[in-house]
Parts: C-alpha cells; structure tokens; sequence
C-alpha cells in the first residue's frame, strides 16, 4: 500500500515538471514572437526613415537649385554680389538657414531681396518653408546670431498707404488711432546728434514736442541745404508727439504729395473734403515747403489751411532748402506767414558731428572699422550727412564684396569714387546769382520791370539758363524771375540761342558763366 502511494506520487511529480517545462516553453516563444514582431517593426522605421533621407535632396543641393531659379531673375552683377556669397546651412524641420557675410549683407537683402529668396524657396522646397539668417559677426571668433526673415531689429521697413495719394474720404474726421501719421520711427531724436549746427534746431524741435501749439515756435521753419537732417528731425518732432500726446491727430507730409492730392481733390470735385481732413490735424508737418514755388492755387489751399490751425493753436513744422524770404514764387501773404514763429537754419555737420554720426552708424550695423578711417571720412566728407552714410555703405559693400578689410587705402579709393561721380545739383536762384555777379548787377534789378538793354540781356540769359540746366516749366522760370509768363521766357531762350549761334563774344561770356555754374 506504501509501495503504491509512493509510485503514484512519483509519476504526479514528473507529470507536474512535464507541464511546467511546457508552460515555460509556450511562455518562451511567445515572448520571442512579440520581440520579433517589435524588432521587425524596429527595422522597418529605420527603413523609412533612411529611405526618406535617401530620397530628399540635402540643402546644399536645394540650395544650387534654388541659385540656378534665382540666376534668372536678377542681374549677373547682383547675382554675383549678392546671392554668391550666401552659404547654405541646414534644412531641418521645414526651416531653411543661410549664412550671410555681415549685419549690413543681411540688412541689403532684407530690404531689396527677401521676397526674391522667398518666393524661390517655396518654388524649389515647398510652401510652409521658414528663411532663417545665421549672420557673421565676428570673422575671429565665429560668433554668429540668427535672424528669421522679415524680423530685422535695425532695418525698419516704411509702409505707404494704398490711398496715400489721394484725398481723405468725404467728411472723415481723423481720429489719432486710425490716422496713418507717415512717421518713420527710424528717425528719432535718440539717433539725431547734437552739435553746434543743428543745436537750436534739435532744442526747438524737442519744446514743440513736448507742448505741440502751445509755444512761441509756431510756425517751426526749418531751412539748410539737402541731407543735413530736415527730414530726420521732421519725423522725430512727429513721433516724439505722438508718444507724449497719442491723443493729437498728427501728420507728416512732403509739400509735393500734398500738392499731388490737391490735384487729385479738384480732379474728384472734392477740394472741401480736402480741406475739412486738413483742417482737423493737431500738428501738421510738411517737408520741402519749397516745392510749392510757383503754384499759385495750391499755394492759396494751403495759406487757408496755415491761417485755420494757427488761428485754432495747431502746431505746424515746415522746412525749405532756403530761409522765407528766399522764396522767390511764393506769395508775400503766405512768406509773412512762415516767419510768424522760429526760422532756424540747419546747417553742416562740423567735424566732431560727423564723427558722431559715422560712430553711431559703424555700431548700428555692427561692423568693425578703424579710427584713421572713421577719421579720414570725416574730414573729407564735409558736405551733409547723406553722403557720409553713402560712403559707409560703399566701404560695407567693398569689403563684404572682395573679402578684404576696410582700411585707409579703401577708404580713399571709394571717397575718391565719390567726388568724380558728385553731380551739382543747379537751381534758378543759383543761376540768377552767379549771372548778375557776372555782370555787376543788383539781383533785385532782375525782378523789375526795367526796359534798359544790359538788364534785359542778364533777365534772358537767367532765363535760357533756368530752362538748360533745371527741370523747370517754361511758367515757373517766368514767375521766378520777374513775374513774366511762360511766352516771354520762350522769347528770351531763343533770342540767347540765337545770339550764341551768330555772335562769337557773346557766345564765349555764355560758356564762362556755365564754366561758374558747374565748379
């Protein structure tokens, strides 16, 4: 009985050792059929994945495509100058970078170019593709900073309305959150450098923006020759008002769109609502008032507009190229007028100021140049700040260009440039001027009615003159210099042409005073 309980036994333990040892095999290759299926799963991602890589372009090929697009729609030179030299980076997560020389490499583009690169971009990679900018920095260390297109912090890109040119719509009050001031805050007094040639300018031109209407400035007349800072300082009273007033209807205008509205008003038949627009700004300001010279109806609009804001405590700012009583073709009652308040000349930059303005411009674009250039600029370009900023983005391109350093012997090698190509820009007052200094004459005496032989010859030279070396109309001439009509500067041209043709003498005093008029 023992015997057989213990047999039984036995055979129940090999029983249970059989049935475990197949569980643990049934365990083991299920565990190995679902390891199998993940490793083949595995496998086919990387496939994929590799497979993808194989199969899209890298962005050094993208790039060449998208050189060979943009190859055919801008010019050799600029293809060359500027698309060249931009090394393609990286394409990742639909984000295409590209590295670019220098901040004003970046800037040039961003401003002429982006939309060239855009579009092209999303011709050869697709839409939804993001322009990245890596820009060199520091050529010593390799510091670069990234920038996406269309964000420059530097570089501000101004908006001109779709209607800018036309008249307001029909009794629309402007009010200050909707009126586009056409102020551009690039321009402000933070980057406007004092000196001793434009320091009464830049103090009268804060006080107005402190209390716009409320100080004796009013009318604010700012006069100099081109690219001294007028227009500069126009839009830094503008946005300076605007900051301490965002109440205030503010607008900033030049006497020639203003003169293209107008036009555009009596077109339309709707020169009141030209007026009522006009007649309900809180500041206006207008650049180059000087444009208005012989435009009797447009000079009449706006001596209306003038007397309404004045009367009412508006602030006006207008600047010329020439001081009120300069402005031969403007009518007396509205000249009256433009002296009412402060005329304060802007003259040009001394030298300290120049070297001012270059340093800020040399830190604004971030760009390494030494001293004795800064210094060599400065000193020999004297005429008005435009040209300085000139010559710096010329030295900017020369070196991004042909990859070399700015240095003195750049420098004078793109000054030099600079003077052979200057043109003297020649205006009637120029003419009359260098004329009756020719002849020993008063310049009053050209704006009278005198009859006597030598004051007539110098009134008609003036005129063939006016009409050879200005843009000026045939009406314009006549009501600049003697108040005559346009048929009588037409007489006086072909009489002097005439003289020229036949007469030897007179055609060689002709040829000396153009030699005046062109040193």
């Amino acid at each position: 009985m023992n015997n057989c309980c213990k047999v039984n036994t036995q055979f129940d333990n090999r029983l249970n050792i059989n049935q475990k040892s197949e569980l643990f095999k049934h365990k083991r290759n299920r565990c190995f059929f679902i390891l199998n299926i993940f490793l083949n799963f595995v496998v086919c991602k990387i496939e994929v994945i590799v497979l993808r890589k194989m199969m899209q372009p890298d962005y050094q090929t993208l790039w060449s495509k998208c050189l060979s697009v943009i190859k055919d729609i801008v010019p050799e030179a600029v293809f060359n100058t500027w698309f060249v030299p931009i090394i393609p980076l990286s394409y990742e997560e639909n984000k295409f970078t590209i590295q670019v020389p220098s901040q004003f490499f970046y800037e040039y583009l961003e401003e002429k170019y982006v939309n060239v690169l855009k579009v092209t971009i999303y011709r050869v990679i697709g839409k939804g593709t993001a322009l990245n900018y890596r820009i060199m920095v520091d050529k010593t260390t390799g510091g670069t900073i990234d920038y996406p297109a269309e964000n420059s912090p530097i570089a501000v890109k101004k908006v001109i309305p779709k209607d800018a040119n036309k008249a307001p719509e029909p009794f629309a009050r402007p009010v200050p959150q909707d009126l586009d001031s056409q102020l551009n805050p690039k321009y402000n007094f933070e980057n406007f450098f004092e000196g001793p040639s434009n320091r009464l300018v830049r103090i009268a031109g804060e006080a107005v923006a402190k209390n716009p209407g409320k100080t004796t400035f009013n009318p604010l007349f700012i006069f100099g020759p081109s690219g001294v800072g007028k227009t500069h300082l126009c839009h830094a009273i503008g946005t300076r008002i605007r900051e301490f007033h965002p109440e205030k209807r503010v607008l900033y205008v030049s006497a020639h769109l203003f003169r293209v509205q107008y036009t555009d008003a009596i077109r339309k038949n709707s020169t009141n609502d030209f007026l009522y627009f006009y007649q309900n700004l809180d500041v206006l300001i207008m650049d180059d008032i000087h444009e208005m010279l012989g435009m009797d109806k447009t000079q009449n609009t706006f001596f209306h507009i003038f007397n309404h804001l004045h009367q009412l405590g508006k602030q006006l700012v207008l600047t010329s190229d020439k001081a009120p009583v300069d402005l031969q073709g403007m009518e007396e009652r509205l000249v009256t007028r433009l002296k009412w308040g402060l005329t304060a000349e802007l003259s040009r930059p001394d030298l300290e100021l120049r070297k001012k303005i270059l340093k800020n411009k040399v830190d604004q674009d971030g760009v390494v140049i030494p001293e004795d250039v800064l210094g060599y600029i400065a000193e020999h370009v004297t005429e008005n700040v435009r040209d300085l900023e000139g010559v710096l983005v010329s030295l900017m391109a020369h070196s991004v260009i042909n990859n070399r350093e700015i240095d003195l012997a750049l420098a004078k090698r793109v000054i030099g440039q600079a003077v052979r190509v200057e043109q003297k820009q020649i205006s009637i007052q120029m003419i009359q001027d260098i004329v009756c200094k020719y002849f020993n004459l008063e310049q009053s005496i050209l704006q009278t009615k005198s009859r006597k032989r030598e004051i007539v010859q110098a009134r008609q030279i003036t005129m063939y003159l006016s009409k050879k070396y200005t843009d000026c109309s045939f009406s314009l001439i006549g009501k600049m210099i003697g108040k005559k009509d346009h048929a009588t500067v037409l007489h006086a041209c072909k009489t002097i042409k005439d003289q020229i043709d036949i007469n030897k003498s007179f055609r060689s005093s002709i040829e000396e005073i153009e030699s005046q008029l062109r040193v």
